[in-house]
């Protein structure tokens, strides 16, 4: 993306002190570029950010910064513990019938291969249905691959089957006695990036584990249909790690009335490291925190809106656990969060819908002019909220995201700052800022009189 050169002169300009001898103080209505600047300079700055790495623990430490410096109160860190995984080499290629190197990377809590890498007989799976018709310890000494297919839609729903692939997978690989599993990755784009992500072995011995771009996976299957054995050759030497650091960010705008449950807005400030995690979520720690700042615009709001960038998310949600647990006896107004890239808003769920229409309609027609159309009661929150909304019965808003790409990009080399479209950026703050004010100003409990 460019900037016009008067924007950038602007942007420049913006922060000149005037007067050298005093030191500036933050801006309380934020230039129009906060988010911009806190997205561009997270990814250039910091870059890939997995869970427990010195990476992460760099990023925690930039957002107290820049939260400070942007005006927020109390900017502080919450730390935790976790079990997380550091990648190693990553190598796959087909040895027979027809020799192909293939675009691999390692899931999340894979094991490592055996020093020097495997070799083995690859077992071709349409479906994880398929691979769970397999007769038991049907795959002793070989590799199982386990094809899919995920279509792009703009609510992002395909995900939920598509990704049990990657979730579920490789326990059931395991459970039938594979060496390793490969799988086709869960992602809807042609490029020849594979997807990480997280997986779980549970009380299966774990294995192996790693995805191919799907160029490659249809490769496989285009091989595998020509009826001969196919030989792979894997080598995978990351591993999971007890005991790593991470930790939560939080931060207030303080509202006027300190006794009202603040309005808590979240996102997760970790990424997977092959990309610099711009859709995926430093996007939604940009969008959340800089629509708070404008939301202060014209005044502050009668409650306090507090940010949480959460830790570790996605290895595991740990962020958002901690939080949970270490804010249940704290009560809250209402929660939100902002996970799915950056694409524009096009939709608004609320959980309060039936029993406090007259808060839903306000919100329906302060964003209808933004192209935001009301879809209901059916709001489901984000990870990073779940377990304090589950704890606190919290009433829940849901700003839907243009999926239609997300998938495209979600856990791969491409999630960079350039997929980034400005304009619809822009239109996700200020959805979010006109949402915060209206429910930042809402003096009466926002649920209404009873939860959905």
């Amino acid at each position: 993306m460019r900037f016009p050169a008067l924007a950038l002169a602007a942007s420049a300009l913006a922060f000149v002190n005037p007067v050298a001898a005093k030191p500036a103080k933050p801006d309380p209505v934020p230039p129009a570029d906060t988010a911009w600047r806190i997205l561009e300079d997270l990814t250039t700055e910091i870059g890939p950010r997995i869970a427990g790495s010195d990476r992460e623990a760099a990023a925690r430490d930039w957002a107290v910064a820049r939260l400070k410096a942007l005006g927020f109160s109390n900017p502080r860190i919450e730390p935790f513990t976790l079990r997380g995984f550091v990648r190693g080499a990553e190598t796959a290629r087909i040895l027979a019938p027809y020799p192909q190197p293939l675009a691999i990377t390692a899931l999340g809590y894979s094991v490592p291969t055996p020093a020097g890498g495997i070799e083995a007989e690859l077992v071709y799976f349409a479906s994880l249905d398929a691979l769970k018709a397999a007769p038991e310890r049907s795959l002793k000494g070989k590799i199982a691959f386990i094809d899919h297919a995920m279509k792009a839609n703009q609510d992002g729903s395909a995900y939920g089957p598509s990704g049990a692939v990657r979730r579920q997978g490789p326990r059931i690989a395991s459970q039938k006695g594979a060496l390793a599993v490969v799988i086709r990755s869960v992602g809807t784009d042609s490029h020849r990036n594979p997807h990480t992500g997280n997986t779980a072995f549970g009380d299966a011995t774990p294995i192996p584990a790693g995805a191919v771009s799907l160029p490659d996976a249809e490769q496989i299957a285009r091989i595998a249909a020509k009826g001969q054995p196919v030989r792979l050759a894997l080598t995978l030497t990351g591993y999971p790690q007890d005991n790593m650091p991470s930790g939560n960010v939080l931060a207030e705008l303080p509202g006027r009335d300190p006794g009202l449950p603040p309005v808590l807005v979240a996102c997760h400030l970790d990424s997977w490291d092959l990309g610099t995690g711009a859709f995926d979520d430093a996007a939604g720690c940009a969008i959340v925190t800089a629509a708070a700042l404008r939301a202060q615009q014209g005044g502050k709001p009668l409650r306090t809106i507090r940010v949480l960038w959460a830790g570790s998310e996605e290895i595991g949600v740990f962020g958002g656990a901690a939080y949970g647990q270490a804010h249940a006896g704290e009560p809250h107004a209402l929660a939100m969060e902002s996970d799915f890239g950056a694409d524009r808003v096009y939709g608004l769920r609320t959980s309060f819908a039936r029993t406090n229409p007259a808060l839903r309609d306000r919100l329906v027609a302060a964003l209808a002019p933004m192209g935001v159309v009301d879809y209901g009661a059916d709001a489901r929150g984000g990870a990073d909220i779940g377990a304090i909304v589950e704890a606190q019965k919290l009433p829940v808003i849901d700003l839907m995201q243009d999926g239609t790409r997300y998938f495209d990009l979600h856990h791969t080399p491409d999630d960079t700052l350039d997929k980034v479209d400005r304009a619809q950026f822009e239109q996700n703050v200020a959805v979010w800022a006109a949402t915060l004010k209206i429910v930042a100003n809402e003096a009466r409990p926002l649920a209404g009189a009873k939860q959905d």
